[in-house]
């Protein structure tokens, strides 16, 4: 009957961390900033990417997105906008040059859903893990590493009203409403 019974292993300790073994938030902490500087260097101005997806959706996608396996295109956005109401850690923003039908929103936290940063360059692969629990881990890992190095500087509770200036990435599942999760966000004087 021995090892039958799961055993308690503290975070950190050598038990915790055995070669080989896939390790999330090492994986985040190697991984994010080269996301960030990827998703950074291809972003497009929001004004440009919705005048092309509404030209032509298909045309936009080939120039700006980037496929994802797992349904919708990822796209690299920047802008500036005042941040309106939030409601759980996601705030409208107002960006300014854009159509109204478009509404734009960037999520700051507790929370930070989806995996769009893991999927917003085409590089992370689910072939490169073990199963999709690890792929799934490592998009949350990034979305953490994102956290502590981009949201924990900023209050993020009290953004309504001012003019903020993002970079990051959103899937595209509805042309009408865009939910970037942010590899850069700073907050205008």
């Amino acid at each position: 009957m021995i090892g039958i019974f799961p055993s308690i292993v503290a975070i950190g300790s050598p038990e915790a961390v055995k070669p080989g073994v896939f390790s999330p938030d090492a994986f985040g902490a190697a991984e994010f900033p080269k996301l960030k500087t990827e998703i950074e260097a291809r972003a497009v101005e929001a004004t440009v990417l919705a005048a092309a997806l509404t030209a032509d959706k298909a045309a936009a996608i080939k120039q700006y997105g980037v496929p994802n396996g797992t349904g919708g295109t990822v796209f690299s956005v920047k802008f500036s906008g005042v941040a309106g109401d939030a409601k759980s850690g996601v705030y409208d923003i107002a960006v300014s040059g854009l159509p109204d039908t478009i509404g734009v929103r960037v999520q700051t936290g507790p929370a930070i859903n989806g995996t769009d940063l893991r999927d917003a360059t085409g590089e992370i692969k689910f072939g490169q893990f073990v199963n999709q629990i690890e792929y799934q881990n490592a998009g949350s890992a990034l979305n953490r590493e994102m956290k502590k190095q981009i949201l924990e500087k900023i209050d993020t509770a009290n953004l309504k009203g001012k003019t903020i200036s993002v970079i990051g990435a959103f899937k595209l599942i509805n042309p009408k409403k865009w939910l970037v999760t942010p590899v850069k966000l700073d907050i205008q004087p």
